[in-house]
């Protein structure tokens, strides 16, 4: 009897001892369950499109008729900042883009008006008192050329100038020499012309009247007399403005700026010239922002030989590519710009996370990223406001729960 306890017993830890093997072996292997990660503990359930209502169990969206996505407990220390599985990104029309290295493309073109160049312009003053006898250009805006007379004046003082002069013609005296030289001097600080001196010279006769003729070729753009007119020392008589190089000033937007720098070349063209390109160059920026455009002004110097362009015109005017070095590039439509920050969404492993960057020039629907990504990041190009205001929800909600608040990657 008691053999048989005894032989009960054995066979009972034997088995019990092989059992307990097996069981080791099982949950040794890599296989069970228990040898897993261990489960996330999962917060609550909620619909993307409506994160601030949270739900205890998983189902159906009474909003969007879409599957509940659970909220993990450690969402907020690994991980994105935001969980979404591909058929959500599907749905809501999520487009992804790369983030590539290349050289922006630059290509700044505004409209501008035609402006006569100030720096050619002559001005025609009397210098002595005196009246007009004749006028020989009556009307404004009329052409002139170089050495074209333009008005014939009478002046006390000149007369009396050219009889002292000749006066002192015939002198052979070293002193009378002198004296000579400075008579004929004193003509031309008192505005005789040097043709109407030589001419004097010529005649050995005063004349009552003395001819004032153009010094440029050009456009009276101002008319100060009448014939019979007086007028006083110091008055302008004319103004005269050359064509051959004319100005346009370009309205350039304030945030553009950079694209126009002194010196550029420049093309020019105009309606009325079909088909013609105008050569030109900035030669100036100027101080002057306007309040109600943001634009600043910028002087084009432009060579007008054929006298096409005169002053009022609009001119459409295209500033020269300027060269820029490799850089990081990614699409326009990709930047979030809130006025705080600016920012860009990336795609990670199993969602996505909000990066703030630092964009530099834009042009032709492509940024230029100076500093947060890194060439081959994948990127959100469509959708990234939804993702961006959940991240803030979840992160304001994990404030609220008195959760540690993801720390936003740089």
């Amino acid at each position: 009897m008691k053999t048989s306890h005894v032989t009960a017993l054995s066979m009972v830890l034997l088995v019990g001892a092989a059992l307990g093997f097996g069981i080791a072996r099982w949950t040794g292997d890599g296989h069970s369950p228990v040898a897993a990660a261990p489960a996330r503990k999962i917060l609550y359930w909620h619909d993307p499109m409506k994160p601030d209502v949270k739900f205890d169990k998983p189902g159906k969206s009474p909003y969007m008729n879409m599957d509940l996505l659970p909220v993990y407990a450690d969402d907020g220390q690994q991980g994105p900042a935001v969980r979404m599985n591909g058929q959500v990104a599907q749905d809501l029309g999520i487009r992804l883009g790369k983030v590539e290295r290349g050289t922006l493309k630059s290509h700044l073109a505004t409209v501008g008006s035609v402006s006569f160049d100030e720096e050619l312009l002559e001005v025609v003053q009397a210098r002595v008192d005196g009246y007009v006898e004749r006028l020989h250009v009556k009307t404004a805006l009329a052409h002139v050329k170089r050495g074209q007379p333009l008005v014939e004046v009478v002046a006390p003082a000149w007369r009396a100038a050219q009889e002292e002069y000749l006066g002192l013609m015939d002198s052979q005296s070293p002193r009378g020499t002198e004296i000579r030289a400075a008579a004929r001097e004193r003509l031309r600080v008192l505005g005789m012309s040097e043709e109407s001196i030589r001419r004097l010279e010529t005649e050995r006769k005063s004349n009552v009247s003395t001819t004032i003729y153009a010094p440029t070729d050009g456009v009276v753009t101002e008319l100060g007399v009448r014939e019979g007119a007086t007028f006083a020392a110091g008055a302008p008589l004319f103004r005269i403005n050359s064509l051959h190089r004319v100005w346009a000033i370009a309205q350039i937007p304030e945030v553009q700026l950079s694209g126009a720098t002194a010196g550029s070349s420049v093309t020019v063209s105009s309606a009325a010239w079909p088909g013609v390109a105008f050569k030109g160059r900035v030669v100036a920026i100027l101080p002057d922002v306007d309040l109600a455009t943001r634009t600043i002004p910028v002087r084009v110097e432009i060579d007008n030989p054929e006298r096409q362009l005169v002053p009022g015109m609009f001119v459409s005017v295209s500033f020269a590519e300027p060269t820029s070095a490799s850089t990081l590039l990614v699409p326009s439509e990709a930047i979030i710009a809130t006025g705080r920050r600016t920012a860009v969404v990336k795609v990670r492993a199993g969602g996505f996370d909000v990066v703030d960057v630092k964009v530099g020039t834009e042009s032709e629907g492509v940024s230029e990223i100076l500093a947060g990504l890194e060439e081959g990041d994948s990127i959100v190009l469509s959708g990234q406001f939804l993702i961006d205001s959940e991240a803030s929800l979840r992160a304001t909600t994990s404030r609220l729960d008195g959760e540690p608040e993801a720390p936003r990657q740089p």
